[in-house]
């Protein structure tokens, strides 16, 4: 093996790594959003912790963040919630820099 072949093996483990911890971090902050989400729809307990997993899984539905807003901006329209788009993707933003930091640091 070359040292070529030995730095491209290095940056696929890398790559592949980011990757991971990235799909983690995400997965993290939609069920933190999905909790903030679920207090503002007036969910608690059972019914909280089932609707942040919903939102978890709308994520899966397409490539980007934009299937997490819609399901969020539907939810809270659909009940009367007061809340921004600019407070969701604000919250979005910030829950994901906290999830990030939260699994670098091994939280």
């Amino acid at each position: 093996m070359t040292t070529f072949d030995k730095r491209e093996d290095g940056f696929e483990a890398q790559f592949a790594h980011d990757e991971q911890l990235r799909f983690r971090a995400l997965a993290r902050r939609n069920k933190v959003l999905g909790l903030w989400a679920a207090e503002k729809l007036g969910l608690t307990g059972a019914d909280a912790e089932a609707y942040a997993k919903d939102v978890v899984v709308a994520d899966l539905e397409e490539q980007g963040e934009e299937d997490v807003f819609r399901k969020l901006r539907g939810d809270l329209d659909a009940k009367g919630a007061e809340v921004s788009d600019h407070q969701i993707r604000r919250n979005m933003a910030d829950m994901l820099t906290q999830a990030m930091k939260d699994i670098a640091s091994g939280s």
